[in-house]
């Protein structure tokens, strides 16, 4: 079995956090320093041979890395050059691998305990998704969520599994007694496994169609998991939404492949219809079938929900490492800081985050709407919706120290070995000084070196290159100084990481 790690979300609802090109599920919330994306790979490692990582150029390198810091090797990425959704997504994975292999589909944002009940659910769905059917996994609601999608499920004709041994056992507890976003489906009150027809999907609701969801018995959250053969969905989208089946197949087959990364072209891309498996398929197949899972379980799509998660102080304040609070009569607030002081005086139910850049403050219970905030940005065209001070590169990261409309003070840090594009800027110069580490400067038809404490100059225009020719890391301070300093005005004339355009 091969895990689809769906990995292209942006979580603009955790901003300032979360941002375009270093969304949530590479950020290491808490304290044991792993990301959700991890997370997610190392639940999975046991059940699955094979890892295929579904996400977007831009993040390809940061989700590398991190594979990387936990050890894991058997994987392959499906890149794709701009996101359009969950079935052009998961139509693509299933195009890479034979018809016959079982494909376990997990977004790489949800936090999920309960390690017994998550090892049954699979076990269970293996024996369904067998027999050619498409598995979704539903979780029994703890709260009248509105940030969640739900599943109606036919629960008049539940199939309960006779097979014995593994999997024939699963808990089904209302979640009564745990806090909103999280579903406990904890040892205790066991029934046989079961699978339901599913009556319909519902987007996000409003609070009081939520209740009615809740009040009725029949609805579940919508994990965003599913498992089948991929030839069993191919066979049902071509059937079904046959428009989406030809586009991601014909972007497949036009795809730059190698041994580790399907790299999808971004005309064949756009032609693909942006739209989610659940609307194109699920809703539609005759061949789908939902599992309760049996497991904790919260998409962390909101601050309110990760609230949930840090431990608290005596007074129901967070407490988050690496975070700097005083709280003088400050009651069940949400604090996370980026290493600056942050002091409360008479301040309850806020949620307070703090970065190099922004700082966001919101009443708890309103945290759904950060995005308007993400929508706002993107309206003043700001980079701040997309990316931190600090960027991620393959070669490794830059940081913005300081910034004015004419010029632009940077700290890059290059990887032993690695190296930036052969390029140039029609509109800055450039002043490179090494703090620490070699480096091999091509400026123009010259090579230079440069050790700690030595510097150079790149003029508008010259062609230039920097490499990290040592076995430590490379750290020096760029002065750039022009009328325009966007990341757009680079012209890349050789690139190692596939980045020409």
């Amino acid at each position: 079995m091969t895990n689809v790690v769906l990995c292209g979300g942006r979580g603009t609802r955790l901003w300032p956090i979360s941002r375009a090109l270093f969304p949530k599920q590479f950020y290491k919330f808490t304290n044991d320093n792993m990301s959700l994306f991890q997370k997610t790979v190392l639940r999975n490692k046991n059940f699955c041979d094979n890892f295929l990582i579904v996400t977007n150029s831009e993040q390809y390198f940061i989700a590398l890395d991190q594979l990387e810091e936990i050890g894991i090797k058997n994987y392959r990425f499906v890149l794709e050059p701009v996101p359009r959704n969950t079935a052009a997504a998961i139509s693509l994975a299933c195009f890479d691998v034979k018809a016959g292999e079982l494909l376990f589909v997990t977004p790489s944002d949800h936090l999920i305990k309960g390690e017994e009940g998550y090892m049954k659910m699979i076990k269970f769905a293996q024996k369904e998704a067998k027999d050619d059917y498409i598995v979704t996994f539903g979780i029994r609601p703890a709260s009248a969520e509105t940030g969640y999608g739900y599943i109606e499920a036919d629960i008049t004709g539940a199939d309960t599994n006779t097979n014995s041994g593994a999997g024939s056992d699963l808990d089904a507890s209302s979640g009564s007694g745990f806090s909103a976003g999280v579903q406990s489906c904890l040892p205790g009150n066991l029934i046989r496994s079961v699978s339901y027809r599913v009556a319909s999907f519902k987007e996000k609701p409003d609070k009081e169609t939520a209740c009615s969801y809740i009040s009725s018995g029949r609805y579940f959250w919508n994990s965003g998991m599913f498992m089948f053969k991929s030839g069993a969905l191919l066979s049902e989208l071509n059937a079904i939404y046959p428009t989406i089946y030809k586009s991601s197949k014909m972007a497949y087959e036009n795809a730059k492949k190698d041994s580790m990364v399907v790299r999808v072209q971004l005309k064949d891309m756009m032609n693909i219809e942006e739209n989610s498996i659940d609307f194109t398929l699920l809703e539609k197949t005759s061949r789908l079938k939902m599992i309760p899972a049996a497991i904790i379980w919260s998409d962390l799509g909101s601050f309110d929900s990760l609230y949930n998660e840090f431990e608290k102080d005596e007074h129901n304040n967070t407490i988050v490492e690496h975070s700097l609070n005083i709280n003088i009569n400050s009651k069940n607030n949400m604090i996370i800081s980026s290493g600056r002081l942050i002091a409360t005086v008479d301040i309850n139910d806020l949620i307070i985050v703090d970065t190099d850049d922004a700082l966001l403050i919101s009443k708890k219970g309103s945290s759904q709407d950060v995005k308007k905030v993400v929508e706002e940005l993107k309206k003043r065209n700001s980079e701040l919706h997309a990316q931190h001070l600090t960027a991620y590169r393959p070669w490794g990261t830059y940081k913005i120290l300081l910034e004015s409309s004419m010029y632009k003070i940077k700290k890059i840090t290059v990887k032993p070995k690695a190296k930036l594009s052969l390029q140039k800027h029609f509109h800055r110069s450039e002043h490179w000084i090494v703090t620490s580490g070699t480096a091999l400067v091509t400026v123009g038809d010259k090579k230079i070196l440069l050790r700690s404490n030595e510097s150079t100059y790149i003029p508008m225009g010259t062609l230039h290159r920097l490499e990290n020719p040592g076995l430590i890391p490379l750290v020096l301070i760029e002065a750039q100084v022009g009328e325009y300093l966007k990341e757009d005005d680079i012209v890349r004339i050789d690139d190692e990481y596939d980045r020409m355009k």
